[in-house]
């Protein structure tokens, strides 16, 4: 009797303090399986059951099971038109702030697909904010009258897709690799219209009289409120004796930023065109001719022009200064539309 009470206590204790863990059950690794891939726990299943119940073999299965899925998808809907999406602005540096005159970076990209419903689905704005980011990080400046300039598409597709929401899970995937799987996964075909990036680097201390300033706008957004139907990118420039002392009060950044949105819902609400009238032209497109009725508060009856230096004398950005050398102006901006005709 005691030498078989001895045996169950031995195995007992063998199994209380042995080095082998318990192997965990099916649902146990799908659980697990689906914290390091969004798939169904179907898909997690097969994976497992192909992998030898291994984790590590597992996600490289459903990596290549899935890009061959969405390659094959990609390839059927190729021919198909992508008349619907979304454009997506990104300001990654916003010039002209507290402290200092500041370096602009900032990136406007329109991301197309074959339909409303899947221009406003939630994969869809994470890819096209992805890609705005990655325009704007990747950009440098460049040697040319004008600040805004095209991205090239060939460039940006085949670079390493760089997530603004969650950097850590930045991979060697490219932008076209992106695509292609959000193609996978809701099965209408992605497609890249335009992209354009505005880059300035901060001004040296030697200018410390100037600086530059980025508005972004959007029109009819969703869920993101940097993404819609319509958007805007602006470049303003600021000059004054005093502008770092200026810069530097919090009162002058509240000002600022609310003649930033200002300005881009006025370039947005009006058929907005050109800055300002060319000689000999009636384009009723130019900005400072405009009554600036987008602004809340006194003076939006007046046009943008007169409103601006204006609002340069109230700020103290013409103290001390030539009126024709200094306050605030409008140097360039874009404006798109979703699906509009591209001019060449």
């Amino acid at each position: 009797m005691f030498a078989g009470t001895r045996g169950l206590r031995l195995c007992s204790f063998s199994r209380m303090y042995s080095s082998v863990p318990p192997k965990k059950s099916l649902k146990e690794l799908v659980v697990k399986l689906r914290s390091h891939v969004d798939v169904s726990p179907i898909q997690a299943g097969q994976a497992l059951k192909a992998s030898d119940m291994d984790i590590s073999k597992a996600v490289a299965w459903l990596e290549k099971h899935l890009a061959e899925s969405a390659a094959k998808k990609a390839a059927k809907v190729e021919g198909r038109s992508t008349n619907e999406g979304m454009i997506g602005t990104v300001v990654l540096s916003g010039g002209a702030a507290s402290g200092g005159q500041g370096g602009v970076r900032a990136a406007m990209v329109e991301l197309n697909c074959e339909t409303d419903f899947v221009a406003r689905n939630d994969l869809f704005a994470n890819l096209l904010d992805d890609i705005a980011h990655t325009a704007a990080f990747i950009s440098e400046p460049v040697n040319s009258d004008k600040f805004m300039q095209p991205f090239s598409l060939g460039i940006l597709q085949n670079s390493p897709l760089l997530s603004r929401s969650d950097p850590q899970q930045n991979s060697d995937a490219t932008v076209s690799d992106a695509m292609r799987d959000l193609t996978g996964r809701v099965g209408e075909k992605i497609s890249l219209r335009r992209a354009l990036t505005v880059v300035r680097d901060p001004f040296p201390p030697t200018q410390h009289d100037i600086a530059v300033k980025v508005a972004s706008r959007v029109h009819q957004s969703v869920r993101n409120p940097k993404q819609g139907r319509i958007g805007a990118l602006a470049l303003l420039a600021l000059k004054s004796p005093r502008l770092s002392e200026i810069i530097a009060l919090q009162s002058f950044q509240d000002e600022l930023e609310k003649l930033c949105g200002a300005l881009g819902r006025q370039i947005i609400g009006f058929p907005t065109t050109s800055v300002r009238l060319s000689p000999g032209s009636q384009d009723d497109g130019a900005l400072y001719e405009q009554p600036f009725n987008m602004y809340n508060g006194p003076g939006n009856d007046q046009p943008v022009q007169v409103f601006l230096r204006n609002w340069s004398r109230e700020q103290g950005l013409l103290e001390g200064a030539e009126e024709d050398t200094a306050g605030l102006e409008v140097l360039e901006f874009a404006k798109w539309t979703v699906g509009e005709a591209l001019s060449h």
